[in-house]
């Protein structure tokens, strides 16, 4: 089979979203549309990506590092036609061409392989769907055996043809060598006097091509985007798929219509996931987990049977088998923690390896810190881990307990089943089994008078 070639087009300003972002790069699920399109165009399989930029160029291309990715520079935007025929010196005689949109993100690689499997010289391929209001969208002309025969745009069709429900959605696919043909011809004599890609759809027919349509299995697949309005409705359409996806693999949500998944999240069985949970980059729940409200979750790994207790932030970080964490609970990066350990209220950690048992219950900082089996950190302790240039690990064994309002300045390492008295500034080793208190000796003053008011 010929190989298959894609070129997205990415040029246009974008002027109603009102930004100075790119149109192309507002995101939908956290991630850019073009994103979305070329990650799909590589899913297809495509020898090569031809993204035609414009508006924002560098900006543009500076968001996406990936080399399968071509970039083509359409200097003045005159219309679809021309900015694929920007693309054309660069696309082989022989290949099967897929022409994808930048603020189009939401088509399915079925739909598209579907489009593509039977593509050859002798036809070209075509997507449309029905609308029940078509206006604004070229309309698809068929003759009396229903044959495509040609699209009109909007603004040049007749009152009847304005009646016709089927209208273009832009994507279609058709040979190199019969773009090659057919774009230098195109001709900008109509109502927005540019260059259409549609007018090549009576090209085809008058050199006895067939046109194959297809259309996708929901219009939300191919809905552009144009304005603010459009992308909040797309966004809210993708996370309506996304909850449908997670509660027909095993999660009960609270409530549907209140949770983002912005990447990739796999589940186990018997998951409860709460309101306006966010789920980013990739992520992967276990199963008999646990998400309370308003928790924000981004490229973890949460094994079977832990709960995330409300409003807790989770991010590059592993956390074991029935662990708890939270409410009010924040795991930074590197952040390991074994099964049944528990992180409470107002704990931040990164960096930390926690032991199996162990527990962070409250209002403590641990960074660049590992911690044995049967740990209890108590409340208000900190591990003084960065000495202003660089950060030092702090060590503690198993078994240790560290009184609250402790500060352990390291490098520093507490052997097996050491205590630590709170209210101490640790700035030694403490070895196995030792009481290490390092405090100020109190005074208790006789006959002092509080201060009084002048």
């Amino acid at each position: 089979m010929n190989p298959l070639h894609v070129v997205i087009l990415a040029a246009g300003q974008g002027s109603r979203m009102k930004s100075a972002l790119p149109k192309v790069l507002h995101p939908v699920a956290g991630k850019p549309m073009l994103h979305h399109v070329v990650d799909t165009a590589k899913q297809l399989g495509a020898e090569k990506i031809h993204t035609v930029i414009g508006h924002g160029a560098d900006q543009v291309r500076a968001s996406l590092h990936d080399d399968s990715v071509n970039w083509v520079l359409q200097t003045e935007q005159l219309g679809t036609g021309h900015a694929v025929a920007q693309a054309l010196p660069d696309l082989p005689d022989n290949a099967r061409v897929l022409i994808l949109y930048g603020d189009v993100p939401l088509t399915r690689k079925d739909t598209l392989e579907a489009m593509v499997s039977d593509l050859d010289d002798s036809n070209l391929a075509l997507l449309t769907v029905d609308m029940d209001n078509p206006h604004g969208y070229g309309r698809i002309v068929r003759n009396d055996q229903g044959q495509v025969q040609a699209i009109v745009e909007q603004k040049d069709a007749t009152a009847e043809q304005q009646d016709i429900n089927e209208v273009n959605t832009g994507i279609l696919a058709v040979s190199a060598s019969h773009l090659k043909s057919w774009l230098p011809t195109l001709s900008n004599s109509n109502a927005q006097g540019e260059y259409y890609l549609t007018d090549i759809i009576a090209m085809a027919v008058d050199n006895g091509l067939s046109v194959t349509v297809s259309q996708p299995l929901n219009p939300f697949e191919v809905q552009g985007v144009n304005n603010r309005l459009q992308l909040a409705e797309l966004e809210r359409w993708y996370q309506s798929q996304q909850a449908e996806r997670l509660m027909t693999e095993g999660a009960t949500l609270a409530d549907p219509a209140r949770i983002d998944v912005r990447g990739e999240l796999t589940i186990g069985n018997d998951l409860w996931i709460d309101v306006n949970a966010v789920f980013e980059g990739k992520v992967s729940l276990g199963s008999n987990v646990v998400i309370g409200p308003n928790c924000v979750i981004k490229d973890a790994t949460i094994a079977d049977g832990a709960e995330i207790k409300a409003n807790s932030v989770i991010e590059g970080a592993v956390v074991g088998a029935n662990a708890q964490i939270g409410p009010f609970a924040r795991l930074r990066p590197g952040t390991e923690l074994a099964a049944n350990t528990k992180v409470g209220n107002f704990v931040e950690t990164k960096k930390a390896v926690v032991g199996e048992g162990s527990k962070i219950n409250h209002l403590s900082y641990v960074g660049d810190a590992s911690l044995g089996r049967n740990v209890n950190v108590g409340a208000g302790t900190i591990t003084c881990n960065y000495d202003g240039v660089n950060k030092h690990k702090t060590v503690l064994g198993d078994g240790v307990f560290v009184g609250s309002n402790t500060s352990l300045v390291a490098p520093v390492s507490v052997a097996d089943q050491a205590t630590i008295g709170a209210g101490s500034t640790i700035t030694r080793d403490i070895s196995e089994g030792e009481l290490a208190v390092a405090r100020g000796k109190q005074r208790n003053i006789s006959g002092w008078e509080r201060p009084k008011k002048a």
